[in-house]
C-alpha cells in the first residue's frame, strides 16, 4: 500500500510538471482516477466569497452551465448546508451514495486554508485505508494548485463569481496569499468583506522562526485613491518588517512614507500592528488611530486599551508607542476595522457576537462574524469590514495535523 501510494504521489508530481499550468490539475486528477479505478475525479475550488465552491472545466462544446471565458467554464455551487459545505467547513471526508456509485468528498487543505474539495466517484464504497489514502492525496493536490496558480489567471478567474473593480483588484494584491495559517502555538484567519466602493482595508501576517507578525490597516476614503494609499502603507510596513525593524520603527517609517508620498493630500491609514513571541506568548501591540483590538479570555470579551497614536501619515514627524501583553493558552485576539462597527451595523453587539462564535475555528469564526455584519448592515456595506482572529495555544513547536488541517482544534474553542 505504501509503495503504491508513493508511486501515485510521484506520478502526480510528474504529471503536474509535464502539463501546462492551466492543465496541471486535470493531469493530476487523471493520475488519481487511474490509481483508484475511479469513474471520475474533479477538483472544486473555493469561491472568493467564502460561500460557494466552483467547478472548473475545459469545454470545447457550448451549453455548459456557468460563466465562460473562451473554452473555460466555471460553475458556482452555492453552499446549502449539505455534504459539500460540511466537508469543507468541518474538514471531514464525506460519502454520498446513489446511482450505483459512491461519491467521496475530501477537503483540499494546506495549513488550515481551505483550497477546495476533491470529488471522486467510485463503483464501490472505499474501506478505511483507501479513505485515508484519498485524504492524503487531496492534501497533496493542494500543493499542486498552490504551485500552478502562480503561473496562470485560470484559478483566480474561476473563483471570482463577481467581477472586480480596479480598486478591488489593487486591494486583492495587498492581502496575504493564504487567509488562514495553523501552527503549533496558534491558528489565525483573516477575512475582508468589501464595500460597494472599496474602502482600502487590508490585513497581513508573516510567520518567522519564533515570531508571528500581524497587522490590520484601513486607508481613508474609497475607490482607487484609497487602494493606492493602502498600497503605500502596506508596502512600507512590509519593507521595514522584512528589514527586521521593530514595531515602532515600522509604524514611524510608514507614517513618514505616507506623509511624503501619498497620492491624496492629507491621506492617512489607521492600523493595529502586532508582534507575538511564539515561545512565550509575549504580544507587542501598536494602535495607530484604529479600532482597539479585543481579547476574548475565559468567557469575556474585553477591549484592549493601548497607548493612543495618530493614524499613519497624519503628521510626518510623529512618534509612536506600543504596549505589551502576555497571551495565555485559550486566548483569542480579534482585530477589526471600523466597517464592522459602522452605523448600519450598530445593532451588532460585537462582544456578544465574539462570545457566540468562540467555539469556532478562526477560519469559520471570521466568516460567521462577517455574516453577522452583513445581516446587521444589509447586503451592501458602506465601508469594508475586515477581521483578523488569532487563537493562542502556546507550546511553540510541531503542529499536529491530518491531511492539511488541525482537526483536533477545529472543535469548540477552549474557554
Amino acid at each position: 500500500m505504501e509503495d503504491n501510494e508513493e508511486g501515485v504521489l510521484t506520478g502526480m508530481l510528474q504529471a503536474a510538471e509535464e502539463a501546462a499550468p492551466v492543465e496541471a490539475v486535470e493531469a493530476v486528477t487523471g493520475t488519481i482516477a487511474k490509481s483508484l479505478n475511479a469513474l471520475s475525479v474533479s477538483l472544486l475550488i473555493a469561491d472568493l466569497s467564502g460561500r460557494a465552491l466552483v467547478r472548473l472545466t475545459h469545454q470545447t462544446a457550448t451549453g455548459h452551465p456557468g460563466r465562460h471565458q473562451g473554452e473555460e467554464a466555471a460553475e458556482v455551487l452555492p453552499f446549502d448546508g449539505g455534504p459539500y459545505e460540511q466537508a469543507l467547513r468541518q474538514q471531514t471526508v464525506q460519502l454520498l451514495h446513489g446511482d450505483g456509485r459512491c461519491r467521496v468528498l475530501a477537503p483540499v487543505t494546506e495549513r488550515g486554508e481551505t483550497i477546495g474539495l476533491l470529488e471522486i466517484d467510485l463503483l464501490d464504497e472505499p474501506d478505511v485505508a483507501v479513505l485515508a489514502r484519498i485524504a492524503r492525496t487531496a492534501h497533496a493536490l493542494g500543493f499542486v494548485v498552490i504551485a500552478n496558480r502562480r503561473h496562470t489567471d485560470l484559478f483566480e478567474w474561476g473563483q471570482r463569481s463577481t467581477p472586480f473593480t480596479l480598486s478591488a483588484e489593487i486591494q486583492r494584491r495587498l492581502l496575504p496569499a493564504s487567509f488562514t495559517c495553523e501552527a503549533g502555538a496558534f491558528a489565525l484567519s483573516g477575512w475582508l468583506e468589501p464595500a460597494a466602493s472599496v474602502g482600502g482595508d487590508t490585513f497581513d501576517y508573516s510567520v518567522a522562526r519564533d515570531v508571528l507578525h500581524v497587522g490590520v490597516t484601513d486607508a481613508m476614503g474609497h475607490g482607487v485613491a484609497s487602494a493606492l494609499t493602502a498600497t503605500l502603507g502596506v508596502g512600507s510596513l512590509r519593507n521595514t518588517r522584512r528589514r527586521g525593524d521593530n514595531l515602532v520603527a515600522q509604524a514611524e517609517e510608514a507614517n513618514r512614507a505616507l506623509a511624503e508620498h501619498a497620492n491624496v493630500r492629507g491621506a492617512y491609514v489607521t492600523a493595529v500592528l502586532g508582534r507575538i513571541d511564539l515561545a512565550t506568548g509575549r504580544c507587542e501591540l501598536l494602535n495607530a488611530g484604529h479600532v482597539p483590538p479585543t481579547l476574548v479570555r475565559e468567557g469575556r470579551a474585553e477591549t484592549l486599551e493601548l497607548p493612543a497614536n495618530f493614524p499613519l501619515g497624519m503628521f510626518a514627524d510623529e512618534g509612536y508607542r506600543s504596549e505589551t501583553i502576555t497571551l495565555l493558552p485559550g486566548d483569542r485576539l480579534v482585530v477589526v476595522t471600523d466597517g464592522v462597527r459602522e452605523r448600519n451595523a450598530a445593532t451588532l453587539d460585537l462582544p456578544a457576537a465574539l462570545l457566540g462564535i468562540a467555539h469556532l475555528h478562526p477560519r469559520e469564526a471570521v466568516r460567521a462574524l462577517s455574516d453577522a455584519v452583513l445581516a446587521a448592515a444589509g447586503p451592501v456595506l458602506a465601508d469594508d469590514a475586515t477581521l483578523l482572529i488569532i487563537d493562542w495555544y502556546g507550546g511553540h513547536g510541531l503542529r499536529s495535523s491530518t491531511a492539511g488541517a488541525d482537526t483536533a482544534r477545529a472543535s469548540p474553542h477552549p474557554q
